[in-house]
């Protein structure tokens, strides 16, 4: 049984972001900080991605546990009203962020999908985007053209972060 009232509900459930959410901008703050430059929300590519790396070809994805169906604790944990309701529409996100992922590696992009629960350690995450960030993406054309990034992509000397 809900212990809030169906306005009360819908009045948490309507404060709920889907964009600049907190987890997004921890790391939007991190790759920043790290000296990468990316976009927001491209609506051309499908699923509307949360950072894009255009030159690179790369996409990072920020996903809430919960919302998104993650098999952490949070992923797992389900509203205790309106069972059938919730089932089906966290089961409808997970399908459609497999059908955009399928998309955009089709398109050539490259994934890498962070989870909320991955936030906290910040050393490995920032370790673990910037592997993502530098690693050569398969099916560009040499090594010589993945070095070559605009002056935006750049990452800054270790020196002047």
């Amino acid at each position: 049984m809900d212990k809030l009232t169906a306005a009360q509900r819908s009045r948490l459930m309507s404060s709920v972001r889907s964009a600049n959410t907190a987890p997004e901008m921890a790391v939007r703050s991190l790759v920043h900080r790290m000296g990468y430059r990316y976009r927001l929300y491209v609506k051309e590519l499908p699923g509307k991605p949360d950072l894009v790396f255009p030159r690179r070809r790369k996409i990072i994805l920020v996903n809430g546990c919960f919302w998104h169906g993650h098999s952490c604790r949070s992923g797992r944990n389900r509203p205790s009203s309106n069972n059938p309701y919730w089932a089906l529409k966290l089961e409808r996100n997970k399908k459609r962020d497999r059908a955009a992922k399928r998309k955009l590696r089709r398109l050539g992009w490259n994934v890498l999908v962070l989870w909320e629960c991955e936030l906290n350690d910040e050393a490995a995450l920032q370790e673990r985007i910037g592997n993502f960030l530098v690693a050569a993406h398969h099916g560009q054309a040499g090594d010589a053209q993945q070095r070559q990034t605009n002056h935006h992509e750049r990452r800054m000397p270790a020196a002047s972060r």
